[in-house]
């Protein structure tokens, strides 16, 4: 597991009123998930994830019950 640092839960609400905690965690499962699904970006966002989740430009509720879609404009180099 490692830790992505904490959210504002306030910012979040929309997709659910029942967050427990304030800390975001991904475990090495997800990680690889991630690499696997998306190899192309994985280099290049993987280092950001921090920041898109603590300042996300928008935040979509998914279809799936306490989850939501993060969005970020990067600019990388």
């Amino acid at each position: 597991m490692h830790s992505l640092g904490k959210i504002n839960r306030d910012i979040y609400k929309c997709i659910t009123d029942d967050i427990i905690t304030d800390e975001v965690i991904i475990t090495d499962n997800q990680m690889q998930h991630i690499l696997n699904r998306h190899p192309e970006t994985y280099k290049e966002v993987i280092n950001y994830l921090t920041d898109i989740i603590r300042d996300p430009d928008f935040i979509i509720e998914d279809k799936n019950d306490n989850t939501g879609l993060i969005v970020k404009k990067l600019k990388l180099e």
